[in-house]
């Protein structure tokens, strides 16, 4: 019981529909006179993957790039990385480990934006055509609830490292708590919930308690 409550607790507080985020030029961050390196950014490369490949903090990296806090990263963007002189010789494949996509469609709702007073703590996604959400990353379904106040049918993924990945407004849901799924696995179907007839996901991407910007993981 204890536990399901904390689970309740991390997602308290989902925000609605607001309008899409605007596009970004590549910034350079400032100069600093604290000690690092530049990282150019490659094809494919997320913030979360390049503070693996560092073996930095996420956290931190945003902290000094602050020109990060509401942007996407593009090719050739250079951003610093503190404290390091050189990529981590790890021999995790964190190429294999990143998120993707749960719902092929299109942004109406961005990170942190307000709506009604509320902050969305997450993506919304309005789907193309195919309204199918697949797992954003291998985990262990931990929460589920069939009406999760004004979300709807709403489930939690944990994957193990502290992360864990958020799906509401769900119309069908396709596993179960307790249950292991694979990375691209169907999961559930988006829907609509409440006075808001809307068809779109609520999607959000959680460290411990604190929601992150689904940006720096989504390729």
């Amino acid at each position: 019981m204890k536990r399901k409550f904390i689970l309740i607790l991390l997602i308290f507080g989902l925000a609605g529909c607001v309008s899409a985020p605007q596009y970004n030029r590549p910034i350079a961050p400032a100069l600093t006179n604290m000690p690092g390196i530049y990282h150019r950014v490659e094809a494919g490369q997320t913030l979360w993957r390049i503070s693996k490949l560092y073996d930095i903090n996420l956290d931190e990296i945003l902290r000094v790039n602050r020109n990060l806090e509401s942007s996407r990263i593009e090719i050739g963007q250079m951003i610093f990385i503190p404290n390091r002189r050189s990529k981590a010789r790890l021999s995790v494949n964190y190429a294999s480990d990143d998120f993707i996509w749960p719902l092929k469609g299109k942004v109406i709702g961005s990170f942190g934006a307000n709506y009604r007073n509320f902050m969305n703590k997450g993506l919304n996604i309005q789907p193309y055509s195919n309204a199918d959400i697949v797992a954003a990353r291998s985990g262990k379904v931990v929460f589920y609830a069939k009406n999760f106040g004004n979300y709807g049918k709403t489930l939690i993924i944990d994957h193990g490292d502290g992360l864990r990945s958020v799906y509401a407004r769900n119309s069908e849901v396709y596993v179960r708590i307790g249950e292991t799924v694979k990375k691209g696995a169907l999961i559930a179907r988006a829907g609509s919930c409440g006075r808001d007839k809307g068809v779109y996901l609520h999607f959000e991407i959680r460290k411990g308690a604190n929601p992150q910007n689904p940006l720096f993981f989504l390729p």
